[in-house]
């Protein structure tokens, strides 16, 4: 790959997971093998069996998180080794920012995904199964402010901000009925409009998240002593929506916010994009080159080494 390009790279988060994940890269490059033993001495489990096999755990949001990263580095580290893969800007939606702030050099892997594992189980136990719910709100031009006050007196948040069509809601699941109620007597006049139930374990980045704030910064502060945040200036952050800072107490505060605030990935989209003339998502999933696309940007999903060598035949 030609080292003159500027290149980002994105990480779809939790949702995209799916049997079989990786396997490809785990059958024919040797770093990718590590990678899944790393992962699995790390968190004292097989976590190559839980990605191919057919263990419903994967979809239990504690099991979930870490297979996600251990994938998507896995992939990565085969696209560095096999194509001279050199993003220089880094960005991941949700989860997916754990995998960049990894893949920047920012936090390790086996750091990564004690936090993560941890983080999983934290936002599990925050809510009962079944009490809360997400649903994404499609239409076009959303405007959130509006949207925002549509939803004033529900137990009920701006949870992602995908796109100017897409904006996911989280909250209590009583209440979806009602919000879904309220947007549509006044987004669902001449434009489409879509209201989607998410297949979801709890309502992340709402405000019943709260209380799980302090002992995931907890978490963080014990399993993330080997942060580098000067790397971190090229890493978006979803939370402010901009890049990260290179201060650490700033790094994991904006992480700690993360989870019961809005993802601000439309900010994460605009400044990638201003800075990288090539964006690639890679993941077990594709749905941010998807958003990218609002926007005009062009983004290459690589889920497997076929795209991958599509891709980036004849560029080295």
């Amino acid at each position: 790959m030609s080292e003159n390009k500027c290149i980002a790279v994105v990480f779809p988060g939790q949702g995209s997971q799916r049997p079989g994940m990786g396997k490809e890269f785990y059958e024919q490059i040797t770093v990718c093998r590590e990678t899944y033993r790393e992962a699995s001495d790390t968190l004292g489990w097989d976590v190559a069996a839980m990605c191919f096999g057919e263990d419903e755990r994967i979809n239990l949001t504690e099991y979930t998180q870490p297979c996600i990263v251990t994938t998507e580095m896995a992939m990565y580290r085969g696209l560095v080794e096999r194509y001279n893969f050199a993003p220089r800007y880094f960005g991941g939606h949700s989860l997916g920012e754990f995998t960049a702030l990894v893949a920047a050099r920012v936090m390790p892997l086996a750091e990564a995904l004690k936090i993560v594992q941890t983080r999983g189980r934290l936002m599990q136990k925050a809510v009962p199964a079944g009490v809360g719910g997400m649903a994404a709100v499609i239409s076009e031009g959303i405007d959130c402010d509006m949207l925002s006050k549509l939803l004033e007196g529900l137990p009920v948040d701006v949870a992602n901000i995908n796109s100017a069509n897409q904006v996911v809601i989280s909250g209590d699941a009583a209440a979806l009925p009602e919000a879904e109620k309220r947007l549509a007597q006044v987004l669902a006049g001449d434009k489409p409009f879509r209201f989607v139930q998410l297949n979801v374990s709890a309502p992340f980045h709402s405000r019943f998240m709260k209380p799980i704030e302090e002992p995931f910064a907890d978490t963080l502060r014990e399993f993330g002593k080997g942060l580098k945040p000067e790397n971190a200036l090229k890493v978006t952050s979803n939370f402010t929506g901009n890049f990260h800072s290179a201060a650490v107490h700033k790094i994991i505060e904006n992480l700690v916010n993360q989870l019961s605030s809005t993802v601000h990935w439309w900010g994460n989209m605009q400044g990638l994009s201003a800075h990288a003339r090539e964006i690639y998502e890679v993941g077990p999933g594709r749905p941010l080159c998807e958003f990218f696309k609002t926007i005009d940007v062009v983004c290459q999903s690589i889920t497997g080494l076929s795209a991958a060598e599509k891709i980036f035949a004849g560029a080295n």
